[in-house]
């Protein structure tokens, strides 16, 4: 099979445009309390009830570091593949909303605690390189709520100090394709980690798009827009579609792109302006006075990395060598942590190739069906393997497997008690199955005429009817052996 080639560029009137894309992500830390403040970060609790006197800004309190914060910062920047600094700095990032009572968010600017990495990315077109500019850390600010009341706008700070790591690629994304790719990947990456959930829908993912264009062909960046916290990965790539074509017919009717941060409309399908683009000393940021500059431990880095899990991509490896899994099976069952444990529980003891088939194509059309994620399954990996041996073993067929699948939904039933109580068990006795099929040779005397005469494709008519009379029990495999021998 021919790989498919890149083709996506944006087609103007005056030629063909490239689309350059950078994303800043933030992902929320898994820890269960805040960057700064022992206040929990549970969500969905009522509001301003996960606030400390810190997160709320009340005079002469002072932060105090999560270390627990810092070591799952620095886990992440091993997972890209990341130079981890020894020594970094939090500051202060200086601006005014009613939901950052500090009127500053403590962040980190010249001196991160990650550094450049990388990121790499299975496309159609082949491996796509995608580099980390860095990972800083950050506290989010709270959440105003504007549909409460027509007239009032109200704070919630449940979520100020909250920890998040701030992801920054390079400009390498050239589709929102490989943006589809790359959230997936890093989510999957921090997933592995244990260090971000990525759960889009409770804002513990989201990210900052930038976007700009240029003739193919052309070396020079054009001028980039940002679109601001995009929570879900296919209105990342609508905003994308809308703004390069928007960026694409201005220019090419000699207007100019303004650097600005725009807002995307989910509900019309548009990015609109929010404010002009302030460069960065416009936030007046310096060092936080309250907080020491960081120095980690190399000690610290090298245990943290020892300790480091088996990764996505270090797993695929494995899983082709090891499992004689094509790479597209392999990336499908490394995608996901729950995914690569619940297969490698399957496989054990049973066959490896007809246990992906059962993961990636029934099972996941279960999981799909009722929007379920594996591990949530209503059949366990235990009973899964337990069915794929009664396969292999001659036990029962696969259409009869069809069929106990289905009932294994029920509560999570065992496969063996099924087949069981219902009489599922395969006819493997040859002196039962010849009676079946003389019986069907006989009463279509017509069609073994036919067959005799030369239509030989008769012969899966007469399996057919043979699987039809034993109610799908009889074993395919005698069966034909068995009518081979009666057609001669």
């Amino acid at each position: 099979m021919t790989e498919k080639k890149f083709d996506y560029y944006i087609k103007g009137e005056k030629g063909k445009w490239e689309v350059i894309i950078g994303l800043e992500v933030h992902a929320q830390v898994s820890s269960k309390s805040k960057l700064f403040s022992s206040s929990p970060t549970k969500f969905g609790a009522e509001p301003n009830t996960q606030v400390s006197l810190v997160d709320s800004a009340f005079p002469g309190m002072l932060p105090v570091i999560n270390q627990f914060c810092i070591e799952q910062s620095v886990k992440t920047g091993l997972g890209l593949k990341a130079k981890i600094n020894l020594n970094s700095v939090f500051d202060r990032k200086n601006y005014f909303y009613a939901d950052l009572p500090q009127g500053y968010q403590i962040s980190q600017y010249k001196n991160p605690i990650v550094g450049e990495g990388e990121i790499l990315l299975d496309m159609p077109y082949g491996t796509k390189k995608v580099g980390i500019e860095r990972l800083h850390l950050e506290q989010d600010a709270g959440k105003s709520i504007h549909d409460m009341d027509p007239d009032s706008t109200f704070v919630d700070l449940n979520r100020s100090g909250v920890a998040l790591m701030e992801i920054v690629s390079k400009p390498d994304l050239r589709s929102p394709d490989e943006v589809n790719a790359y959230i997936k990947k890093l989510r999957s990456i921090m997933r592995y980690l244990g260090t971000c959930d990525g759960n889009m829908q409770e804002g513990s993912l989201r990210a900052d798009v930038n976007v700009s264009v240029r003739k193919v062909g052309e070396k020079k960046f054009g001028t980039r827009c940002e679109i601001k916290n995009v929570n879900s990965i296919r209105f990342m790539q609508m905003a994308i579609e809308y703004e390069a074509r928007r960026q694409v017919e201005l220019l090419e009717n000699n207007q100019q792109i303004d650097q600005e941060t725009r807002l995307y409309d989910t509900k019309k399908n548009i990015t609109r302006s929010m404010r002009s683009k302030e460069d960065a000393h416009d936030y007046r940021y310096f060092p936080d006075p309250d907080l020491l500059p960081l120095n980690l431990k190399q000690s610290l880095v090298d245990k943290l990395k020892k300790e480091l899990p088996e990764l996505p991509d270090e797993k695929k490896e494995r899983f082709i060598k090891e499992h004689n899994l094509s790479a597209y099976e392999a990336n499908i069952l490394v995608s996901e942590k729950e995914v690569s444990d619940y297969y490698e529980e399957v496989i054990k003891g049973c066959d490896k190739k007809l246990a992906t088939n059962w993961i990636t194509g029934d099972l996941f059309a279960v999981l799909n069906k009722k929007n379920i994620s594996i591990s949530q399954s209503p059949i366990s990996a235990k009973n899964l393997s337990a069915l794929i041996k009664m396969i292999t073993s001659g036990k029962i067929s696969g259409k009869i497997a069809k069929d106990v699948f289905e009932k294994m939904q029920e509560n999570n039933k065992d496969p063996q008690q099924i087949v069981e109580k219902e009489g599922l068990t395969q006819q493997s006795d040859p002196k039962e199955l010849e009676k079946i099929i003389s019986e069907v040779l006989s009463k279509n005397q017509d069609k073994l005429t036919q067959y005799k005469s030369g239509k030989v494709k008769l012969f899966g008519y007469f399996v057919g009817e043979v699987m039809k009379v034993s109610k799908g029990k009889a074993n395919p495999q005698l069966v034909n052996e068995i009518l081979k021998t009666k057609l001669k």
